[in-house]
């Protein structure tokens, strides 16, 4: 047994117990010290300096590049240290636009929160921001270059987590940039919309292209019909921006709160989902049958799709021909719920940003327009509840509409990583007890780990063997496991780490957050009285009445090599 090694914060002993950097050590002491360039889930860059602690020898270093020593003993909060860390806030800020009364990011800014906590009460420095800002954007996603502060976050979350590569530092020194490659816009790159580069970023240089005007003018138009539907990721990620517990559902209020702001009809995506659970399962067997496209890959997900059009075409003809659950909604919305004399105007609330996109697709679009009008992301969506002066904490909450008012567990849990796998798994099987969605759920599905491969054999006897990936890079090696020839029947893709959950459109999240929102939904499934989605009876009642005959036109899709 090794005794155990200690180096010294501030005078006081901390134990090293595998911390990678300094940092980790630190903070175990509860100083918060500040960091703009550090990510837990990213490589080490160590280029803001905000981290900077002192030795015993006055020497200077980042302790978020700097592995713990034993026996070293380190300062934190010095006079020198403080100068240091204002004087970068004051740079900073010499190159920022400083707009942030009007910026969509204010009071969730790091470079804002971290000038208040240093007291940066005026900059010495005449300020540099370029007022010919480079505002390069894509159907989902908008870059604003007077605000960003060249972190390398979004960089880095593109590279390693995503795979993805579309944006880059360009040029040297005072000149440095971040851009894609030639300075094309987003939307000509590689790009595939997922918002993870906004998640990262802590100054709002990188957000969601927003929808929130044009549907305040629908909703104020009386010739014109509002719809809405929510994706189940949403419910346990709005709660904690008004107070309420991290990863509670919230649902009940978030419908409530949307008829108050004037929307026609309110409905959960859960539903749709329930549709895409039915479909898919009847697509696997029948391939599982035939022998053909095996693996079935989840089409749920528009970021994972534009990935797979552009970097693996030739996988297009085993991704699931089901259409994403918003727009299965969208198709039944469009075709049933229209009123004459009147505009029907559908809105999605999504936790993603690529469904930005996704809406914008010639697949998705008919004569008459596009499926869905506008997709307002979950932050979004906060700021319409704010300027309505709404409070979800304050309000009773209400159900969905008829007559799409019923959900199935197995709906819910799509918003997680693992979900879509496990509710087509509860729809395969044909024990439909308790006791055996309760075996389903232990099988290897659930979890946050980025890959997940296990294996399941049916009552029939039948082996089958799943796959899961969320983050692109972790679906990159496990489609490399498929081209080196390992079996797979159902593989499970989400563009986002942990899934829907942590969408590019939601509020900044980390892994704890990521759990807790994850078991909310969870929480939810357990808590229906339905759990499986065959035996959803609003979605019976859908299949006798409008999809006979039209399952195929109104709910499925074929994608093409771009």
């Amino acid at each position: 047994m090794t005794d155990t090694e200690y180096m010294y914060v501030d005078g006081i002993p901390v134990a090293i117990n595998g911390e990678k950097n300094m940092l980790q050590v630190i903070r175990k002491t509860g100083v918060k010290l500040p960091t703009f360039c550090y990510h837990t889930d990213l490589s080490i860059y160590g280029a803001c300096r905000m981290c900077m602690v002192e030795d015993e020898k006055g020497n200077l270093f980042t302790s978020c590049s700097t592995p713990p020593k034993s026996g070293m003993s380190i300062k934190t909060n010095t006079a020198r240290l403080r100068k240091y860390r204002k004087n970068i806030l004051e740079l900073l800020l010499a190159n920022h636009c400083r707009d942030c009364t009007t910026c969509v990011n204010n009071k969730a800014c790091k470079l804002q929160d971290l000038a208040v906590r240093f007291n940066i009460d005026g900059v010495r420095f005449p300020n540099r921001a370029d007022k010919n800002r480079v505002k390069n954007s894509s159907e989902c996603i908008v870059f604003d270059s007077g605000k960003c502060i060249l972190c390398g976050d979004c960089v880095r979350t593109c590279h390693e987590v995503q795979n993805v590569g579309a944006i880059d530092f360009a040029y040297r020194g005072s000149k440095m940039v971040i851009s894609t490659a030639f300075g094309k816009n987003l939307s000509e790159t590689d790009c595939v919309g997922c918002g993870q580069c906004a998640v990262a970023c802590p100054t709002g240089a990188i957000m969601p292209r927003s929808d929130i005007q044009r549907v305040w003018d629908a909703l104020e138009d009386k010739s014109v019909k509002t719809v809405v539907q929510v994706a189940p990721a949403v419910r346990v990620a709005l709660g904690n921006l008004e107070g309420i517990e991290e990863g509670k559902d919230v649902s009940p209020l978030i419908f409530a709160a949307l008829r108050k702001i004037g929307f026609d009809e309110v409905y959960d995506t859960s539903f749709a989902a329930d549709i895409t659970v039915i479909e898919e399962s009847k697509e696997f067997l029948e391939r599982l049958k035939e022998g053909k496209n095996l693996p079935i890959i989840t089409s749920c997900c528009p970021g994972w799709i534009q990935y797979c059009e552009k970097k693996h075409p030739e996988l297009l003809n085993n991704v699931s021909t089901c259409r994403s659950p918003m727009e299965m909604f969208a198709s039944i919305i469009k075709e049933e719920r229209g009123e004459r004399g009147k505009k029907l105007f559908s809105v999605a609330i999504m936790p993603c940003t690529a469904k930005k996109f996704e809406a914008q697709r010639e697949e998705f679009r008919t004569k008459d327009g596009a499926l869905v009008d506008a997709v307002i992301t979950t932050e979004e969506l906060t700021h319409m509840f704010r300027e309505a002066g709404i409070l979800l904490s304050e309000i009773d909450g209400e159900p969905v509409d008829h007559p799409y008012d019923y959900s199935s567990g197995s709906g819910v849990i799509f918003g997680v990583t693992g979900g879509v796998t496990e509710a087509v798994l509860r729809n395969v099987i044909k024990d439909k007890s308790r006791s055996s969605l309760l075996k389903i759920a232990n099988v290897g599905e659930r979890g946050n780990e980025g890959i997940k491969i296990f294996d399941l054999t049916t009552e029939d006897g039948v082996a089958l063997r799943l796959g899961v990936a969320s983050g692109l890079m972790n679906a990159e090696k496990l489609l490399e496991k498929v081209k080196n020839g390992e079996k797979f029947d159902i593989i499970e893709i989400m563009a986002c780490p942990g899934g829907c959950v942590s969408g590019g459109g939601q509020p900044f999240v980390h892994a704890n957050v990521r759990t807790n929102r994850g078991n909310g939904l969870y929480d939810a499934d357990r808590m229906m009285s339905i759990r499986h989605s065959e035996a959803n009876p609003s979605v019976a009642a859908l299949y006798s009445r409008l999809l006979t005959g039209k399952e195929h036109s109104l709910l499925h899709v074929k994608y093409k090599k771009k």
